[in-house]
Order: structure tokens, then sequence, then C-alpha cells
């Protein structure tokens, strides 16, 4: 039983982290000289990578990318706080009951980076035809998969006796 917590408890870490990689890093969508995230645009000239702003008009939506920024940022307050209620459910939660609050922060986190992604899917670079998602886009539908894992864990899993 302790092995499995471990497991559960490392996989819900794992989300965690990925999360907030997709989150903060740079790379939503790439260029051969333009990186971006759902923050800002970094742009490779004379040797150096340099900080813009994101571009305005109609291939960024403000409304869509305050979306994409805010469920973001839901998705990681939202798995944080489903650790910290995992382990307060570990001490005070009675024998043979389930881990359901805990799965609500993860589904929550789940549906909230699901929609980020989507968002960002749907609204932005659809008319670009140079780039490619980079690696902070692929890590936050990575996530969303392992939160998605981790909530059903958390429905399903029972507290047994010490």
């Amino acid at each position: 039983m302790l092995i499995l917590l471990a497991a559960i408890f490392a996989l819900h870490i794992i989300g965690i982290i990925l999360l907030l990689v997709a989150t903060i890093d740079n790379a939503w969508w790439m260029t051969e000289t333009i990186s971006t995230d759902v923050w800002a645009r970094w742009i490779y000239a004379n040797g150096a990578w340099n900080y813009t702003d994101l571009p305005t008009g109609s291939h960024y939506p403000e409304d869509y990318l305050q979306a994409v920024q805010a469920t973001s940022v839901l998705a990681c307050i939202f798995s944080i706080l489903g650790i910290f209620v995992f382990v307060a459910q570990l001490f005070t939660l009675s024998k043979g009951q389930r881990f359901t609050i805990s799965g609500v922060f993860q589904l929550l986190a789940c549906l909230c980076i699901m929609i980020a992604a989507s968002i960002y899917t749907d609204r932005f670079h659809i008319d670009e035809k140079f780039g490619w998602y980079g690696h902070s886009y692929i890590l936050a539908w990575i996530s969303f998969v392992l939160t998605l894992i981790s909530a059903i864990t958390y429905f399903v899993l029972r507290k047994k006796t010490a």
C-alpha cells in the first residue's frame, strides 16, 4: 500500500512540474527565429534572444489569450491544492472512504489545461505556414493526460488501515 501511495504522490508531483513548465516556459509555438508562449514572444536576432510583447490584432485575440493564460494558471493552482488536500486526507480520512476532494481538484486542473491547450490550438497560429508547436504545448497535453489519470485514481482509491 505504501508503494501505491508513493506512486500516486509521484504521479501528482510530475503532473504539477509539467503544468508549471508548460505555463512558464516560452515554447508554445516555435520557428527558427521566434519562440512564443502565452506571456511573450522571444525573437532571435544578432545572436541573442530578445524579449518582445505578443502581437496584437486578429492573429492574437486578447480575450482568447487571457483565457489561455487564466486557465493555465488555474490548472497549476488546482493541482497544487490537490496535492495538499491529498496529504491532508491521508491523515484525516476515515477507513474505507475515497479521496474525492483530491480527485475533484485534479479533475479541475485537468479540465483547465485542456481548455487552455484547446483554445490555443483553435485560435492561434492557424494561418502560419512555417513553425511548429513547441515542447511547452506538448507538455500541456501530457500534463492533461497525467492529471486525468491522477483524478481517476483518486476517485477509485479508498483509504485502507495502516
